[in-house]
């Protein structure tokens, strides 16, 4: 059958009509679009900046700092630049953040299996608590701890003994610090090849598991590594660390370490706070394994802490860690209500201090939010990774 040569061809359509140019037009037209706004912005703000005569640049942060800081991590004095001041600030967050996570799901955890406990004063107990803490604003618990809890304690010549050696008082924490010694670098050696072990032990006990069926003792090997060999390496070397002690001498401690009162109260209001969601997450996740896992379980004979720890909380693990990462990443955030209590957080210090003695307002903030901003992607990133980890496969 041969086409008629004179029948009227049909129309091309045009860009309007085309669905996929008519979307790579919208989409060239928001990508110009989104350019030249960023552009406006840019010229305004430099046409705003040189009326006011207001250098822009990042040339501040070699300037001398000039003001003392109650917590650094590093040393520090007043005469150091406006960089090291950010590297403190951001280790002091990084340090609030790590302790507050590491606190919040222990506490979460233990929280979580006590919300479904069999006993009823612990469910209850574990409701109450729940309920009361995630709905209180985590800066009035900041504020509760601090200016209700830290500050009321005796002065230093009246500080609470905590054992020999660690006393608190409303000007912190004072508690032995480790110097290095002689035998430091032999110790941390055999430390690094001790946990490379640790490391072997577990994979080799692993495969034996999966290919017998029989268990090896990992932890307590792992234990008697740590201890034995280190152990040993610091009896042929020497003690790899000499402890300063505090003592109480005139009207403070001199010698150790103090963890300032900031630090305390901020530690526990977050950790407080956001254990109270972990708690919601970890029962979720453990009602969503089926209640048959736990009546094959027991079928085979294993008490109920076994099954807990061996069948239902490796399952649950699979619902926990999505909203957990969320959990972190809040927590991080919040750290930066440090500012309401002074202290020496990215925000209190560096967007505050720094900021209001330089005046760079553009460039501080600009650093401020890339760094939480690249912390929070960091833990997104390495939760997605362990989250992948621990995903069923299927065969």
């Amino acid at each position: 059958m041969q086409k008629n040569a004179n029948a009227p061809r049909a129309p091309k359509g045009s860009v309007w009509t085309d669905p996929k140019a008519r979307a790579w037009l919208f989409q060239i037209i928001a990508v110009i679009a989104v350019v030249a706004m960023g552009w406006y912005l840019f010229q305004n703000t430099q046409h705003n900046l040189e009326q006011r005569g207001i250098l822009s640049g990042f040339d501040f942060l070699e300037q001398s700092a000039g003001f003392g800081i109650s917590q650094h991590l590093i040393d520090y004095n007043e005469s150091n630049s406006y960089s090291r001041v950010f590297v403190i600030g951001l280790l002091n967050t990084l340090l609030v953040s790590g302790i507050g996570i590491f606190f919040a799901t222990l506490l979460g955890f233990v929280l979580g299996v006590a919300r479904l406990s069999p006993n009823w004063l612990i469910r209850k107990l574990a409701t109450v608590y729940i309920e009361t803490f995630r709905n209180i604003p985590p800066l009035l618990q900041i504020f509760f701890w601090y200016f209700a809890v830290m500050l009321p304690m005796p002065g230093p010549r009246q500080s609470l003994a905590i054992g020999e050696h660690f006393f608190i008082n409303n000007r912190g924490l004072y508690m032995p610090a480790p110097t290095i010694a002689d035998g430091f670098w032999p110790f941390l050696v055999s430390l690094g090849l001790v946990l490379l072990a640790i490391i072997a032990v577990a994979r080799w006990a692993k495969g034996k598991r999966e290919a017998t069926g029989q268990r090896f003792p990992v932890l307590i090997t792992s234990l008697v590594l740590l201890v034995v060999i280190p152990g040993l390496v610091a009896l042929v070397f020497g003690r790899p660390f000499e402890w300063s002690i505090p003592v109480l001498q005139g009207f403070n401690f001199h010698g150790g370490w103090v963890v300032i009162p900031e630090l305390i109260a901020l530690t526990l209001a977050l950790t407080v706070y956001t254990a109270a969601f972990i708690a919601e997450n970890v029962r979720s996740g453990i009602q969503a394994v089926s209640h048959g896992q736990t009546e094959a379980a027991r079928s085979l004979g294993l008490p109920a802490p076994k099954i807990l720890r061996l069948v239902i909380i490796p399952q649950a693990l699979r619902v926990i860690i999505p909203p957990l990462t969320s959990q972190y990443l809040n927590l991080t955030k919040n750290s930066s209500l440090a500012a309401g209590i002074g202290y020496p957080d990215m925000v209190s210090l560096f967007a505050g201090t720094v900021l209001n003695q330089t005046g760079q307002a553009i460039e501080v903030i600009s650093i401020t939010m890339s760094v939480y901003l690249a912390i929070s992607i960091s833990i997104s990133i390495l939760m997605n990774w362990y989250n992948k980890r621990i995903a069923l496969i299927e065969r």
